[in-house]
Formats: C-alpha cells, sequence, structure tokens
C-alpha cells in the first residue's frame, strides 16, 4: 500500500469516528430532551461542536474537510459543492 492511499483511509476512518461521536452526542441530546422530535438539526449542531471542541479531534477533522471542499472545488470547475446528512440520526 502506498502513502497516499493509507493516507487517505486514515482520513476516511478519522470522518468515520468523528461522525460517530457526533451521531451518538446527537442521540444523548435528543434522549435527555425526553425523545421529543422537531430539533435533530439543533442536537446534531450542538453534539458536531461539542465533539469538535476537543483539541486533538478538532483541527485534524478540519483539516481533512477543507482539503476535500478545495478537492471537489478544483475538480468541479471551481464550484463548490455541499453535502449535507439527511438525517443525524440515521445512521445510529
Amino acid at each position: 500500500m502506498d502513502l497516499e492511499t493509507r493516507r487517505k483511509k486514515q482520513q476516511a476512518l478519522m470522518v468515520q469516528m468523528v461522525e460517530r461521536k457526533v451521531r451518538s452526542r446527537a442521540q444523548q441530546l435528543y434522549e435527555d430532551r425526553g425523545q421529543i422530535d422537531g430539533q435533530e438539526l439543533q442536537d446534531w449542531f450542538q453534539a458536531e461542536s461539542e465533539v469538535l471542541e476537543d483539541k486533538i479531534i478538532g483541527p485534524l477533522y478540519r483539516r481533512i474537510k477543507i482539503h476535500d471542499i478545495e478537492r471537489v472545488k478544483d475538480g468541479d470547475q471551481g464550484r463548490v459543492r455541499l453535502r449535507l446528512n439527511p438525517s443525524p440520526y440515521s445512521r445510529i
């Protein structure tokens, strides 16, 4: 396995780990609120904010995401596409 392939796999694992932590925390916030629907995005953004406050995880994750946005921008004639998750709890 070459260095670039290894780096991409490590980045993919990092993104998966962060998203798993965010989903778990968002689920916890939902349960703490009494499982009342309608606040999914608020829970997701709060959970994401809390997870990315980590002094190690946050900067690494942001660097990976910025690199992904730049790659999409370069490959798509200067346009940046934003990808949204359909539901923060969809993969729990």
